[in-house]
């Protein structure tokens, strides 16, 4: 891993930088992780608000913070380690992130230096099995299962809403959906790659279309090629996040709305060229009731650790 920016001092926080989500070795979300175990063990937690200035302070939309609890025993007298994560933006927490628990996993598997690291993570009370990988050029690819997906048809005061602050029409929308895991948000396709380029939505009015729904924001993908490989764009002006580079946890979300729509079953998913920032996500989805099992696969680099000087 990098070294800090600058020597530590004793009130400072490690914050690394973990670029999530990259396509062919470039861009990716960046995203701050933090392990706060030392500052727990030491008797200084985090506030939340502390957390939520964390990403806004290093240039990340998001910023997961770890912290290694310890369960009492598993038979052997031995105490295991329970990895707890939290996910923030600068305006909220979030129940569950998909690039910050692939940033997580690369983390500790380059801290780790084993070429192949599994760990199981604990986000608002749900366990995260997953694995990552190091190649040779010193990436990580990273596995792990998203969440249950839960699919229902949006409704016409949710589209109502929600379209015009899109710049969409209802013709060009159809076989849209609310799709929720870990909170619910609109996945709506456009006909081409050029008609999704072309959108710049009105970031107050989606927000407070968002925030009166209780949606999380909009995930729009343009449709899929005969090679499953789409283009999509999240929005999310209600969490501080007028627009995300990579959304891992709305990729699950368009795949299991795939599989049930049409029994596709891996996609791959471009985002971010938008921001100059290229990423991909890849998703391999199955059948399993009540809810799909969606697994996501994509690749992180561990970039630079800022020190952030921090108040006793």
């Amino acid at each position: 891993m990098t070294r800090p920016t600058r020597p530590a001092g004793h009130d400072d926080l490690p914050v690394t930088i973990v670029h999530a989500c990259l396509r062919e070795g470039r861009g990716g979300s960046p995203t701050a992780v933090v392990d706060e175990t030392p500052w727990r063990r030491a008797g200084r937690a985090l506030t939340d608000g502390e957390r939520r200035l964390v990403p806004a302070l290093v240039g990340a939309s998001h910023a997961v913070f770890l912290s290694d609890d310890r369960d009492p025993a598993d038979g052997r007298g031995n105490r295991q380690p329970v990895l707890q994560v939290r996910f923030f933006t600068p305006e909220t927490e979030l129940p569950a992130c998909g690039h910050g628990t692939m940033a997580a996993l690369a983390f500790l598997s380059a801290r780790t230096g084993d070429r192949k690291y599994h760990a199981e993570l604990w986000a608002s009370g749900r366990a995260i099995k997953g694995r990552a990988v190091r190649r040779v050029s010193s990436s990580i690819d990273v596995t792990f299962r998203a969440g249950p997906v839960h699919l229902r048809q949006p409704t016409g005061v949710e589209l109502s809403l929600l379209l015009p602050a899109l710049g969409l029409t209802a013709p060009a929308t159809a076989g849209a959906c609310i799709a929720t895991l870990g909170r619910p948000r609109l996945v709506v396709p456009v006909p081409t790659e050029r008609a999704l380029a072309a959108l710049a939505p009105a970031p107050d009015q989606l927000a407070a279309a968002c925030n009166r729904l209780g949606l999380l924001g909009c995930f729009v993908h343009s449709t899929v090629s005969a090679a499953v490989r789409t283009t999509a764009r999240m929005f999310a002006p209600s969490i501080g996040v007028p627009e995300d580079i990579a959304n891992i946890n709305s990729c699950a979300c368009l795949a299991a709305h795939l599989l049930a729509r049409h029994g596709t079953t891996r996609i791959a998913v471009d985002m971010g060229d938008a921001l100059g920032r290229p990423s991909s996500v890849s998703t391999a989805a199955r059948h399993n009731p009540p809810s799909p099992l969606v697994d996501v696969i994509g690749t992180a680099r561990i970039g630079r650790v800022a020190c952030l000087p921090m108040s006793g």
